[in-house]
């Protein structure tokens, strides 16, 4: 019954977590280097016909945001799953352990994600401009 209860939890937070996220990348540089360009009919092919060219980087943006909210999600469940699992330890050393565990674990990892992201943003910055 318990684990009933919060597998129906965690499926509800992840919906409504999943279903609220609205991401999407936004450089202001690209976006005015895109208008002078457009200004000066630089992406007409013919009379009437422009190209997005933003489109890849914010589907990419959008894409890697929910990565990241996934992520943040994720390591939200962990904690509150490792909280619970300790609060009703009971004394049982094991169990104490076990979450602890499990917190130090979720920390590193949110950690490693977000030098990860870090990383690749400088990356990408550095050699776009």
């Amino acid at each position: 019954m318990k684990k009933k209860i919060i597998l129906t939890f965690l499926f509800f937070l992840l919906f409504f977590g999943f279903s609220s996220l609205a991401v999407k990348a936004v450089d202001p540089t690209m976006n005015g280097l895109n208008q002078t360009a457009g200004e000066v009919n630089a992406f007409s092919g013919s009379v009437g016909q422009t190209y997005d060219t933003g489109w890849l980087a914010g589907k990419a943006g959008t894409i890697i945001g929910t990565i990241l909210a996934f992520i943040g999600v994720l390591f939200l469940i962990l904690m509150i799953y490792a909280g619970l699992m300790w609060m009703t330890a009971g004394g049982n050393e094991q169990t104490v352990d076990k979450s602890k565990s499990l917190i130090i674990n979720a920390v590193i990892g949110l950690i490693i994600v977000l030098a990860a992201y870090a990383i690749t943003a400088f990356v990408g910055n550095t050699f776009i401009q």
